[in-house]
């Protein structure tokens, strides 16, 4: 019976995406509440949500499942989507860190972050659309960002199959802001510009950002903000490669012997200087 209830209650969540897809914009559930299926103090079985992202013992928010019919009505919708193609039923590393990408993308609008559950058995459900994009089992899981106005999707090539390198390959692609641990998302989009400024839009931009700087509230923040400047800095007087050079400078400080405190500041650190890396769309 537990069974049978599972299998009908994801029938009625797939007829629900279907039906919305035909006369509105789909209702995208993010949380339990909003399964009414569901009592609020008894979280689903991950079959029955729209999401088996996240560790293998649940699913995150932010996540949802897709086949070959809701798939092309959904990412129509937004701006860029994320959808990974992996076996049914994921688990491991790799599953947890895109679990991740999508709790840390559930409040941006213009972002959708999904998934799609390949069978290679019985029905061979969602085979058909894995090799539309040309997929096969071996290489999963498999990332394709889909990007309004772009033709084909681009794939995630990394790897090292991280959340903060599938953060970087998303805002790289789809010029959306998905921030990265000890990161402003001003001082982002500053970055950005200067690294694909001239000298003279640079120094311009510098006197933006030391501008910003002033008006930042909070310690913290304003600790964060004089990384930014001061990274800008060192830019202007030493060029473009002062970016790699000091990427793996702080990459080689991480891998040594700190102590964690440390590592954790490294890391925020390699984190704004990977806000001046910029791929063109």
């Amino acid at each position: 019976m537990a069974r049978l209830s599972i299998v009908c209650q994801r029938y009625a969540l797939r007829m629900r995406t279907l039906e919305d897809g035909f006369t509105k914009q789909p209702q995208f559930v993010t949380s339990y509440k909003q399964i009414p299926t569901f009592q609020q103090d008894s979280p689903p079985p991950p079959t029955a949500t729209t999401s088996r992202c996240g560790t293998s013992l649940g699913p995150s928010a932010g996540c949802l499942s897709y086949n070959k019919l809701t798939l092309p009505m959904v990412i129509s919708k937004f701006k860029a989507a994320a959808v990974k193609f992996d076996v049914a039923y994921p688990y491991g590393q790799k599953h947890e860190e895109y679990g991740k990408l999508a709790e840390a993308a559930s409040n941006i609008p213009d972002l959708l972050i999904g998934e799609v559950g390949v069978k290679d058995y019985g029905e061979k459900e969602n085979a058909e659309l894995a090799a539309r994009y040309g997929i096969k089992k071996d290489d999963f899981p498999v990332v394709k960002l889909f990007v309004s106005g772009v033709k084909e999707p681009f794939t995630f090539s990394d790897t090292d199959f991280t959340q903060t390198n599938l953060k970087k390959f998303v805002r790289s692609k789809s010029g959306i802001h998905i921030g990265l641990p000890g990161c402003l998302e001003t001082f982002d989009k500053l970055s950005v510009r200067f690294v694909s400024g001239n000298q003279e839009q640079r120094k311009s931009i510098l006197k933006e950002a030391e501008a910003q700087w002033d008006t930042t509230n909070g310690s913290t923040d304003q600790n964060v903000a004089e990384v930014y400047v001061k990274t800008m800095r060192k830019i202007l007087d030493k060029g473009t490669a002062f970016i790699e050079t000091e990427l793996k400078r702080v990459q080689n400080l991480i891998g040594g012997k700190v102590s964690k405190d440390k590592k954790d500041e490294l890391q925020r650190r390699l984190n704004i200087l990977q806000s001046f890396q910029h791929d063109e769309l």
